[in-house]
């Protein structure tokens, strides 16, 4: 029997805690590259954009091709990944994201001009489009690079099912809040390679190489997570692990596909704690994880090929990856210990947090505070949205699906998430066109709203074979 402590976490082997950061570290620094190897477009974005002839709608059909694919292909996989496990659907999606960024960064080959742009704000617009080689049209590299990125978006998808499936194995219930906050770091370390890493290596390297070195790192820790990751403890030669989330009813064999979609998919809590992520999605990929750069270019006259030297981006980036750090471990930590394990009081509050801040954000471009405030405001969304973020991802999805459908019900979280971020793309980029960026702030502050009801009618529920302390 698993011995715990007095607020019921277990007491683990020196051997164990070893293990399990050996399989934590490989499996994690792969998910972090895997977030830099998604969001590189997002931080190339406005020089792709100058080069290229597009406007906010190009832009917006990537935000919406990756999200859309990801979504969708993060929902039919979690099954897959739960019958394979964890370590052959991340390995699988790891080859593919690499060979994806490789392929993407040769568009670069196609341009033999950049665009000429003139006017502007709302005025500015292509006077001489991109001069392009092998009879390609401007309309048909956009269409081979979205579907290009799509299908990156696909293998993507792999990474948050198996980082998830691999931990269910090695995290027990009443630790698996604190590991959201870890979760939240690898997240951020990926973000912070994409925004300040992708800008720093196109100082001094044409901006295809902001894709096949992050895609060139992904596959490194292929050949690391091959020798070193393992799905669960009995597959690296320790004992069983009582995780806690349910009666112990395991024999070790993987769960008929029946099994995994009646849990995942017939449990009225699970579609709340769905919709939920939905909600998040509206928020994080509006302003925090996708727009944000586009945004000080066209609104507070950023130079796009120095984001590294200008004050406001590094306070967003650090401050963006830091307080995502931090907002995980609070939230993880408060609901361990505070809350005994349940996640809805946090998120609740979280989303509560969203709508005030966006609504500060708003209200700080009407007044014209400047590019810093805007920065200080971009900081405090992100430690509310990544702990939210954190526990639907990271905790929730261990605790309900458990040890064996933990894939699916992630697959299901974040594929919600991720195809609000869908409607998203298209829709930033309309509205920042048509109106500016003075009605960018506003529009997801009824889904924060709608998260934090949503989430309040979770406040006492815990996962089956979780006693309440």
């Amino acid at each position: 029997m698993l011995m715990t402590d007095t607020t019921g976490r277990p007491v683990l082997s020196p051997e164990f805690r070893h293990r399990r950061t050996l399989n934590w570290l490989s499996l994690g620094v792969l998910y972090a590259f895997f977030y830099m190897t998604r969001y590189n477009y997002t931080a190339i974005a406005p020089l792709l954009a100058d080069t290229l002839g597009w406007r906010n709608t190009e832009l917006g059909v990537f935000e919406t091709m990756m999200p859309l694919v990801y979504g969708l292909s993060v929902v039919l996989n979690g099954p897959f990944a739960d019958r394979v496990g964890g370590k052959r659907a991340f390995l699988f999606g790891a080859l593919g994201v690499a060979v994806m960024n490789i392929l993407f960064g040769l568009a670069a080959f196609a341009v033999v001009t950049p665009a000429v742009w003139a006017g502007t704000g709302l005025a500015r617009h292509v006077a001489v489009p991109a001069g392009l080689k092998f009879g390609l049209t401007g309309g048909t590299l956009l269409s081979l690079m979205a579907i290009v990125w799509g299908i990156n978006g696909f293998f993507q998808s792999f990474g948050a099912l198996s980082i998830v499936k691999v931990n269910a194995q090695w995290f027990h219930v009443r630790e698996r809040g604190t590991f959201s906050g870890i979760f939240g770091v690898l997240i951020r370390m990926g973000l912070l390679l994409a925004f300040q890493g992708v800008p720093l290596i196109l100082l001094f390297l044409p901006w295809q190489y902001g894709f096949w070195i992050p895609g060139m790192c992904v596959a490194v820790m292929f050949l690391v997570n091959w020798r070193w990751m393992e799905n669960s403890p009995r597959d690296a030669g320790l004992p069983d692990f009582d995780t806690g989330d349910e009666p112990q009813t395991d024999d070790g064999r993987p769960s008929s596909l029946k099994e995994i979609l009646r849990k995942v998919f017939a449990s009225r809590v699970m579609w709340m704690i769905a919709l939920g992520s939905m909600m998040i999605g509206f928020v994080r990929r509006s302003v925090v994880d996708a727009w944000w750069p586009k945004y000080f270019v066209d609104f507070h006259g950023a130079d796009k090929s120095a984001f590294v030297t200008y004050l406001p981006y590094i306070i967003a980036t650090w401050g963006i990856a830091l307080a995502g750090i931090a907002g995980g471990f609070v939230f993880g930590i408060t609901s361990d210990r505070t809350f005994g394990g349940r996640r809805g009081p946090v998120i609740t509050m979280g989303f509560i947090g969203m709508a005030v801040i966006l609504a500060l954000f708003g209200l700080s471009d009407l007044f014209h505070l400047g590019p810093v405030f805007a920065a200080c405001f971009l900081v405090l969304l992100s430690f509310c949205v990544n702990g939210a973020h954190g526990m639907i991802g990271g905790a929730a999805s261990m605790d309900f699906g458990g040890k064996k459908a933990a894939a699916t019900a992630a697959g299901l979280f974040d594929g919600m998430q991720y195809l609000a971020g869908a409607f998203v793309g298209l829709g930033v980029g309309y509205v920042t066109t048509q109106w500016g960026w003075e009605a960018w702030h506003w529009a997801p502050i009824p889904f924060a709203l709608a998260g934090a009801w949503l989430m309040s009618r979770l406040w006492n529920v815990l996962p089956k074979g979780q006693s309440r302390h």
